[in-house]
This record gives C-alpha cells, structure tokens and sequence, in this order.
C-alpha cells in the first residue's frame, strides 16, 4: 500500500513537472495582450469593493485545483459546487463570469476559464496585501466535473496533521508547502458549523478567543450554523503573517489551523515559528506554493476547451 501511494506522488509530481512545461507566462501575449491587465483590474475593484472577495477568490482556485486539477471543473454549474466542503459556502463566481465576458468581447474564446481563475487567484493576495508571483498560462478547460472528488480530495476542517500531510502529500506539496498554504487563513471568514466543536470541546484555544466567539456561534447544532467569524482575528483583511502569531496564541479557528502549532516544538511548530518571525519567508513559501498549486494537472494544447461561459460547456 505504502509503495503504492509513493508510487502514485511520483506520478503526479511527473504529470505536473511535464504539464508546466507546456505553460508560459506570456501564453496570451500575442492573441490576448491585455488579458492579464484586464483580469487585474477587475479583481482590484472586486476586492475594493468588498474585501472578502479576496479570500473567496483563492478559495475558488484552491477548490478548483485540488479537485482533478486546474481545469476550472468548480466553476461548472452543479457537481462539484453540491459537494459537502463548497455547498452554500464557494462564492466569487460572478466576478469570474464578468471578466471572462470582458475578455471574450476583447480575443474571442481565447482566455481560458482555469487561467483567469488562476491569476485572479494571485490578483486577490496583492490586493491585500500579500505577495505577487509569476502565473504560467495555457489552461484549457474541463468538460466535466467530479462531485465525488469535491467530497474526498479536499481536506475538511476537522483534519489532524496527520491527515492534512497525507492530503497536501497526496498532490505533490511538501509539509512546508502546506503551512505555508494554509497561511491563506490570514484573511477568509467561516462558517460556525465548521469550528463549532473547537469552540465547546477543545482545550488548547485561548479561552478569551472563545468566548468572543460563542455569542455567535450558539452550542446547539442547527443554531447559527452558517454564521461567519473571521479566520484570522488580528488583520482579516490584511494579507499578511498574522495567521501564524494566532496560532502560536491558540487563536486558530479551525482545528485544522490549531493542529499545525502545538506549543511543544514537534509537528510543524518550527515552521509556523519561522513563519511569525518572518514574514518573507512566508511570503515566498506562499508565492512557490501556488505555483505548484497552479501547476496541478492542468489541460493543456488540445485537451478540453475553452469555454464560452465558464459554467456550462460549449
């Protein structure tokens, strides 16, 4: 089984190396050139608008990727947007749905869904603040989605370390990348559903973080369950290392924050230790992350399409 899995990782750290090969960061340059400004711009007043757009935006590519790839399979109506992590809880779509209309008026079925998500992705962290990065270009787009990987391949709220090192480990990321991805954390809201039992059962949170948190997050089930609470309390809208100094204060929200510092200096505490005391090294661990995060399994030359709306296939 073990050698199995080893076996499956390789593969996938194969398929993805070859994949990026294929893809350029001036793909666009020729039959698209002001993609990449066009998709700024709109992401930039998204976010201005309300900032919470920034946090819904990577989750959306976050959601995406983990799920077959980077092929936008979550933006295609039903499916993967019923599965138990994104039902009632993904948003962002309109403002995909915009910029593609824009680029479509611009270079007609040029500009692939799985890329605008991808860079709007990386626009969203600079709007906040957070760092910038290089986005490889050639997505095309899936013609169908998988509900049943939605479910099993992205890691819920209630995962352990051990659990949440399979899964990144599962996709090619290495235990660094995944502290440093879940630094994402630093801005975003959830829903009380998803940190309820955190709250009234566990003990390593700081007891004045959780009692802030109770008046809206009531103990009976069914009670309040899609009230929203910051996920990091000290800058929500800042995309910054905070994330990191919360943990390290037993203010993570979520169980799967809390479980990558435990205080005793195994796990991952000194990463999280690095990463509080060093916001660039965040910052570059989260920038390369997302790079190979972007590189998972995309379609590439003639494989899928580019669709004409990015909910529905042509």
């Amino acid at each position: 089984m073990a050698s199995t899995s080893s076996l499956s990782v390789v593969l996938l750290l194969c398929l993805a190396v070859a994949a990026s090969a294929q893809l350029s960061p001036t793909f666009y340059q020729t039959t698209c050139p002001n993609a990449l400004s066009t998709i700024k711009a709109a992401v930039t007043a998204a976010v201005n608008k309300e900032n919470r757009m920034g946090a819904s935006l990577l989750r959306l590519h976050f959601h995406d990727c983990f799920v077959q790839g980077c092929d936008a399979s979550v933006l295609l109506s039903g499916m993967e947007q019923n599965a138990a992590p994104n039902v009632m809880s993904l948003r962002g779509f309109e403002v995909i749905d915009s910029i593609k209309a824009k680029l479509e008026t611009m270079c007609k079925q040029t500009v692939s869904c799985a890329d605008i998500l991808t860079v709007a992705a990386r626009d969203s962290v600079v709007a906040l603040g957070g760092p910038s990065w290089t986005v490889p270009l050639g997505r095309r787009d899936s013609t169908n989605a998988n509900e049943a990987a939605a479910n099993s391949d992205l890691p819920p709220p209630f995962f352990d370390l051990v659990n949440l090192t399979q899964s990144f480990g599962n996709k090619g990321f290495t235990v660094t990348d995944m502290v440093a991805l879940s630094g994402a954390h630093t801005i975003g809201q959830a829903q009380c559903q998803n940190f309820r039992d955190r709250l009234y059962n566990e003990t390593n949170i700081n007891s004045g973080f959780a009692t802030s948190l109770k008046a809206n997050c009531p103990r009976p089930t069914g009670s309040g369950d899609r009230n929203l609470a910051n996920l990091d309390v000290s800058t929500p809208y800042s995309f910054d290392n905070a994330y990191y100094s919360n943990l390290k204060s037993q203010k993570g929200l979520l169980h799967s924050d809390q479980v990558l510092f435990t205080g005793t200096g195994g796990g991952t505490d000194n990463i999280v230790n690095n990463f509080a005391s060093n916001p660039a090294a965040f910052s570059g661990a989260f920038a390369s992350a997302m790079v190979k995060m972007g590189n998972l399994s995309p379609l590439t030359g003639s494989q899928g399409q580019v669709r004409l709306n990015c909910s529905k296939v042509n």
